[in-house]
């Protein structure tokens, strides 16, 4: 049962609350970022002037590629020496912006902690290359590492993860496994603040402040996303109206500032009345991916997704 609490703005410490007004000043006073093509958008963003800032690039990555559906894709990996599972990470970005060397730092952080080789998919972005293209490209990284993983890594243990479109395409991905392939092959989920309802859900509707992710950003990325007429209520592009018998354990991870948290409320909820183990971790005041700054909060979300992929067996 939720605990109405967590939703109090008086839970909401005073790092939080100081960052969240922080990041809408600086996004009110920045170029609207619509404005520009996708590529330059990519760009300003690789360099801090968007609303995250930039994370260092590992350098124990190593990346390979490849054959996917559309061409050769990147896979960026980072192993620490003798990995106990692989975790399969899929970036965020509305589905159109971001790249798989742009978060290094997490998962450095899953190698050392976890014990898990960490794999970031490369996929192809919208608007070039809108549905199927990017859910494509993350089904054949994933069937690679069915059939990869043990001889390269050493281990069958597998996990699977990402956050905002990343816990998505993670979803979908699943999904793919399972319907196409008769396959289940992952032991874990972990998912943060993932976008689960391409006709948005009550929460990314009513969100118009600039703290990140806004209603205006939600609606424009599911347009380079969607191709036109196709039903965007299919459980193939809205993985909250699909049927998730049979899928693994899921930690789903959302901050209470932010417009898709009833993506994560209303999937964590069905994702344990199909059967499967659910965890729902809810941050006081946290805005969408809030992980990427240092505050207190974000340590304690990392923390918390650090303990549940190191309880996977």
């Amino acid at each position: 049962m939720l605990d109405p609490t967590l939703f109090d703005p008086a839970r909401i410490d005073a790092e939080t609350a100081r960052l969240n007004d922080e990041i809408v000043a600086k996004l009110n006073a920045l170029p609207d970022a619509w404005s520009f093509p996708p590529a330059v958008v990519r760009e300003r963003r690789r360099q801090g002037l968007g609303p995250f800032p930039p994370m260092p690039k590992s350098r124990q990555a190593e990346t390979t590629e490849i054959e996917g559906p559309g061409g050769l894709i990147p896979l960026r990996i980072i192993a620490p020496a003798r990995p106990r599972g692989v975790y399969l990470h899929i970036h965020g970005g509305g589905w159109t912006w971001g790249a798989a060397d742009e978060q290094d730092p997490w998962l450095e952080r899953i190698a050392a902690a976890c014990g898990f080789a960490c794999i970031s998919v490369g996929y192809r972005l919208a608007p070039e290359h809108p549905y199927p293209a990017g859910p494509d490209d993350c089904e054949a990284a994933a069937l690679w590492l069915v059939r990869e993983g043990q001889s390269r890594f050493g281990t069958g243990l597998l996990a699977i993860g990402g956050e905002s479109a990343g816990a998505h395409l993670s979803v979908v991905t699943m999904l793919r496994l399972r319907d196409r392939h008769g396959l289940s092959p992952f032991s874990g989920a972990n998912l943060f603040a993932g976008c689960y309802d391409m006709t948005m859900t009550p929460s990314a509707t009513s969100f118009p402040e600039k703290l990140v992710l806004s209603t205006r950003d939600i609606a424009n990325f599911a347009d380079c996303f969607c191709p036109p007429g196709v039903d965007r209520r299919s459980p193939e592009l809205s993985p909250l109206r699909a049927d998730l018998a049979g899928l693994p354990p899921a930690l789903f991870s959302v901050g209470t500032r932010e417009a898709l948290l009833d993506d994560s409320l209303f999937m964590a909820a069905r994702w344990a009345a199909a059967g499967n183990r659910s965890e729902l971790a809810l941050w006081p005041g946290g805005a969408h991916v809030f992980i990427r700054f240092e505050i207190a909060l974000a340590e304690q979300a990392l923390a918390r997704i650090d303990a549940f992929l190191s309880g996977l067996a």
